[in-house]
């Protein structure tokens, strides 16, 4: 008999994230230069590869997945002792808000990216139903000079890269549906990106399709968003709301597109639930 598929929001503890901090330009450059005399006072212990091409690219070793390559890293220095104090608060924040969602990770010094438009944060996800070997579905982080790499302005951003055939495979394992599903709520936060973070994380855990917008963008920037988004109902959190544990809930489909009301915060979900029907 076949088991029951499970939504893909569902909980799952078959997987595992990995996380670390690359610093930036103030940071990595010497971090790199340590790196680099670590590796030329080991060179006989990499693996043939890196042997040739260590000083090119002194990073790469350490996401080499070879034997010899992973010995010798062992004992080279860590980038968690060379963050300044920038870096080190601004990962901070990403572990804390890691913590604040209850979602488990490991702190992984190896977990680089080798183009130098990466700075700062670095993520893979893992299956734990696929062969270790092969078992990496998903990872990125901070391509914060990546648009200026291309001849444009300087722009913060973020990005991810998947192999579709692991993650199929571990889909498959786990009977998850991938089932793509319309948006149903979009999060607005005018304060600073907590309420957003915490309300979307709830929203998707309870079978809610969610999204929000970053960067501390204005209401009206943030409607945009949303209004493109396709999604049926908004929840706009400022100071107001905040103080008051309530949500200002607004519709963005329908005959009364535009109504909206204020929720008490413990009976949100109760009535997205009941619009959504």
């Amino acid at each position: 008999m076949n088991a029951p598929k499970r939504d893909a929001s569902a909980s799952t503890t078959s997987w595992a994230l990995r996380v670390n901090s690359m610093g930036d330009a103030r940071c990595l450059p010497a971090y790199r230069a340590s790196l680099a005399g670590y590796l030329e006072a080991h060179l006989g212990e990499l693996c043939e590869e890196h042997h040739e091409t260590w000083a090119r690219n002194p990073l790469r070793v350490l996401d080499c997945k070879r034997e010899p390559c992973r010995v010798a890293r062992e004992g080279a220095p860590r980038l968690s002792d060379a963050l300044c104090e920038a870096c080190r608060s601004h990962f901070g924040r990403v572990t804390d808000g890691l913590d604040a969602l209850r979602i488990s990770y490991v702190r992984d010094d190896f977990l680089v990216r080798g183009m130098d438009y990466y700075v700062r944060t670095t993520f893979e996800f893992v299956s734990l139903v696929l062969d270790a070997a092969q078992n990496a579905v998903g990872g990125g982080g901070r391509y914060d000079g990546l648009a200026a790499a291309l001849g444009g302005p300087e722009t913060a951003g973020v990005g991810f890269g998947s192999g579709i055939e692991r993650v199929l495979l571990a889909a498959q394992a786990e009977e998850v549906d991938l089932s793509a599903k319309p948006l149903d709520v979009f999060v607005i936060d005018l304060t600073d990106g907590s309420a957003a973070r915490d309300l979307t994380h709830e929203l998707r855990r309870h079978g809610i399709s969610a999204d929000r917008a970053f960067e501390n963008r204005s209401m009206k920037a943030q409607m945009r968003v949303a209004d493109r988004s396709g999604a049926r109902l908004a929840l706009i959190v400022g100071a107001a709301e905040l103080a008051a544990n309530s949500v200002t809930l607004r519709l963005l489909s329908g005959d009364k597109s535009r109504e909206q009301q204020q929720v008490e915060r413990d009976q949100l979900l109760p009535t997205i639930m009941e619009l959504l029907e």
